[in-house]
């Protein structure tokens, strides 16, 4: 007989677990390192959702919160307020490099107990002479990018004196893994795309239920379409595979530094869903800098999100940005754009357009 104790019955305890992310970065990094040992850099704050009464925020001490972390970057995630507490959370802290990977992932080995205005975090989290000694790679533009995941216990949901019988675990979908596979070794490819006299091997199929102009160039009698072979011109390899990975997988490709030439790809091809994370990516970098060259990008790109966004940041700095190359060459050759930079400038100071009446 069997040693194994039989179940008529059985009970089930799910802990949920709500799981966030939050990035910060930091502009002009170099300069936050003239502090005094123990001064804080604060984020702005954030909620696990956009109705979440949730509140965090991540402070970072360039140079250390003491003299034991001196010479070291401290990390910190502290929370605010919340409808109910104590919080119990897991976190785990990185830094994104200029490859858009994430780098010094360090986490809690425990579930951390917070109440409002308490915090958590890591004193050494990282020396600063090995974030100077790639600065390209690790502080591009002078930029720090930090991360924390934040796992939140949620509730507990217990079923009890339920008849279980043996479940079927169904695996998760592989497709976008599979689609990836066929691109990254071009598996059973029926065309080829040439860019900059590199040669690239896809599938008709997948590029014309992705792009409609793909599919036009396949479904009419096109060169492309006899010769199964397409030329493309106006793009740099490393764009072109960023926008096939997208095609292929749906993912977000890496854009830190070309999210501009990935946004004119996928406006030229018709790929909605790229075009935006292009815009995300370009209104997280928004600077004084680029602030009049983002705006002309999206208005040449018919980007409605990014354009809004630009025009608002350039009217909260119009002194700043209007020093720039970037708004000289605006002022130069699009002449509209600046009337609406004028007439957004003129609505937020809450002035009037309209002649006086003679009333």
């Amino acid at each position: 007989m069997s040693g194994v104790l039989a179940a008529e019955s059985r009970g089930y305890t799910q802990i949920r677990v709500k799981k966030f992310s939050y990035r910060w970065t930091i502009s002009n990094f170099s300069f936050c390192l003239e502090g005094s040992l123990g001064n804080d850099i604060v984020s702005p704050t954030f909620s696990p959702g956009d109705n979440d009464q949730q509140k965090w925020l991540m402070k970072l001490n360039p140079n250390g919160m003491d003299e034991e972390s001196r010479g070291y970057l401290s990390v910190f995630l502290g929370l605010l307020n919340s409808p109910k507490s104590p919080v119990w959370a897991k976190i785990q802290f990185g830094f994104i490099n200029a490859k858009g990977e994430k780098f010094r992932i360090m986490s809690s080995q425990r579930v951390v107990r917070f109440n409002p205005n308490q915090s958590w975090g890591i004193a050494k989290f990282i020396r600063q002479d090995f974030l100077f000694s790639t600065p390209c790679l690790l502080l591009p533009d002078d930029k720090l990018t930090l991360c924390c995941e934040v796992s939140v216990v949620q509730d507990g949901i217990s079923i009890s004196e339920q008849i279980m019988q043996p479940g079927i675990d169904v695996p998760r979908c592989t497709l976008v893994d599979d689609l990836g596979e066929l691109w990254e070794n071009s598996r059973f490819t029926d065309c080829c795309l040439v860019v900059a006299d590199q040669e690239f091997r896809a599938h008709k199929a997948i590029l014309a239920a992705r792009s409609p102009v793909f599919r036009a160039m396949f479904e009419h009698d096109m060169l492309e379409s006899r010769k199964n072979r397409i030329e493309i011109r106006d793009l740099k390899p490393e764009v072109f595979k960023a926008m096939m990975d997208f095609i292929y997988t749906g993912k977000e490709p890496v854009l830190h530094s070309m999210a501009d030439a990935v946004l004119a790809a996928a406006d030229k091809y018709c790929l909605e869903r790229l075009k935006v994370m292009c815009e995300s990516a370009l209104c997280r970098d928004l600077s004084v800098e680029n602030a009049a060259h983002t705006l002309f990008l999206a208005d040449l790109h018919s980007s409605v999100q990014l354009k809004s966004q630009a025009m608002e940041f350039i009217t909260a700095h119009a002194s700043e940005v209007f020093q720039t190359s970037g708004w000289k060459t605006v002022v130069n050759s699009c002449p509209y754009l600046v009337a609406e930079v004028c007439i957004s400038l003129v609505s937020g100071h809450g002035l009037s357009l309209e002649p006086p009446s003679n009333a």
